[in-house]
């Protein structure tokens, strides 16, 4: 496949080198690159797998009665509404 590709400058420093230090053409050094790159991003993505975080010790509860922290944030609400101070 032929395709024009826009290196960055030290890409191409890089792969101008290992070309020389091979003696292979820039098609050769290119392809092996890729190959090489694309190898370890797919396995890299083989290997990582989504982990739950741990578990978060948030102390005590602060309210044990549903109701009663409901009643709290309705009175909190009301008095937002009024423009009254906590």
């Amino acid at each position: 496949m032929r395709t024009t590709l826009t290196l960055d400058p030290d890409n191409a420093a890089r792969l101008e080198r290992l070309r020389k230090e091979r003696d292979a053409s820039l098609k050769d050094v290119i392809n092996d690159a890729l190959r090489r790159g694309l190898n370890a991003m797919e396995e890299q993505a083989k290997t990582q797998s989504w982990a739950p975080p741990p578990p978060l010790d948030l102390g005590p509860a602060l309210f044990n009665d549903p109701k009663e922290l409901l009643r709290l944030l309705d009175e909190e609400d009301d008095l937002r509404k009024l423009g009254l101070p906590k």
